[in-house]
């Protein structure tokens, strides 16, 4: 009987020990809403410019928010994106980026054999809300990757014209 109020107590003890504060419950989200928006806005630079891409747009736990594949855009393309969107979250640097770093030191080569995931080539943007990172958006099957993050680009623009 001793042992149960000792542990009782302990779990009272512990739940108020450790407060949690309004910025812990305030912190920046990526909701659907703009998800959409950015996978809307990153198709219609596409389409403009004459790209058949698929966009996917992930949270910052890299899990699908949104995703669309144009009309005639390659099957691989949905795959792509999501591991772009899925890869600008997780290591909060653009792809393009990313790729241009690995391809100058071979140690970092290996970062896509790190997860299964991940995919070094440019179209991937992290999303970011108050100086955090929300998310990550990508974009696959334009011409070249600078073209990809292009259409990417639109998408961020079209929830920062929006706050």
């Amino acid at each position: 009987m001793y042992r149960i109020r000792f542990l009782s107590s302990l779990l009272l003890f512990s739940i108020h020990s450790f407060p949690i504060h309004a910025s812990q419950l305030q912190k920046p989200f990526l909701p659907l809403s703009s998800a959409n928006k950015m996978v809307a806005a990153a198709i219609q630079q596409c389409e403009r410019d004459g790209y058949e891409v698929s966009v996917a747009v992930v949270d910052k736990s890299g899990v699908i928010k949104a995703q669309a594949r144009m009309d005639g855009a390659g099957a691989h393309t949905i795959e792509s994106s999501f591991r772009k969107a899925y890869t600008s979250a997780s290591l909060k640097l653009p792809t393009l980026k990313m790729a241009q770093i690995a391809a100058k030191d071979p140690e970092l080569q290996g970062l896509h054999h790190m997860a299964s995931n991940i995919l070094l080539l440019g179209g991937g943007l992290p999303i970011i809300i108050k100086d955090e990172v929300v998310g990550g958006i990508g974009v696959g099957g334009a011409s070249g990757a600078h073209l990809d993050e292009a259409c990417a680009t639109a998408g961020l623009i079209s929830i920062q014209e929006s706050k």
